[in-house]
């Protein structure tokens, strides 16, 4: 099996956590061992049941808004180079003057003053993404909560796919490096503090999408 050690190395002298390095690890043994990491149909169930909406209520404590202890999280650490963009995919037009990314800031807020709650917007950006994403977000008023905008994706060394060896690039270091995936959203948060600040802030629940 390929040796971790020069992956291990490399993140390390990048400064990057022990948790990150060791959530690379199990995902870089399997890899190597031949896992794909995909389910057969014969794998898969169906859901039975679906919880009614009507007996959703139970949820709600007397006098208290779980709303204003939930969070949404955006997954935008990807560009969208499939569609010939070199930005985020959430900043792709889909109306005039909008993107996704816009019609999601207005869902929020106006959530928020519909139900009088927090419900703070947070992005999981990546190194490539996060600057453009938030001077988008610039756009829109108020959007900023009690908690950051956003907390950066992780990333982990890019690989030689017959060798498992990192990649070298001298001329552009940056390219030797790329985000892990919607997956290391556990692991950002953790490592990131933005677990520990929600937390402490009173948040409880997060719906989260890509």
């Amino acid at each position: 099996m390929p040796d971790f050690e020069r992956c291990e190395v490399k993140m390390r002298a990048a400064g990057l956590p022990p948790l990150a390095i060791e959530a690379f690890r199990r995902s870089f043994e399997a890899a190597a061992s031949g896992d794909t990491g995909l389910l057969s149909r014969a794998e898969i169930e169906p859901l039975a049941e679906l919880p009614n909406l009507g007996d959703l209520s139970r949820f709600r404590a007397e006098g208290e808004s779980w709303l204003d202890r939930s969070v949404v999280l955006k997954l935008n650490g990807g560009l969208g180079t499939s569609m010939g963009m070199s930005r985020a995919k959430s900043l792709l037009p889909v109306r005039p003057g909008a993107s996704f990314l816009d019609l999601i800031a207005r869902q929020v807020l106006h959530l928020r003053q519909a139900h009088g709650c927090r419900l703070p917007l947070i992005l999981m950006d990546s190194f490539r993404t996060r600057d453009d994403s938030l001077a988008a977000l610039a756009k829109h008023p108020g959007i900023e909560s009690d908690v950051p905008l956003d907390f950066l994706q992780g990333r982990v060394p890019r690989l030689d796919p017959e060798t498992f060896a990192p990649v070298s690039w001298p001329p552009a270091r940056s390219y030797e490096w790329c985000p892990p995936g919607h997956g290391d959203l556990y692991v950002s948060l953790r490592t990131s503090g933005t677990l520990d600040r929600l937390l402490a802030r009173g948040y409880r629940f997060a719906f989260f999408d890509e």
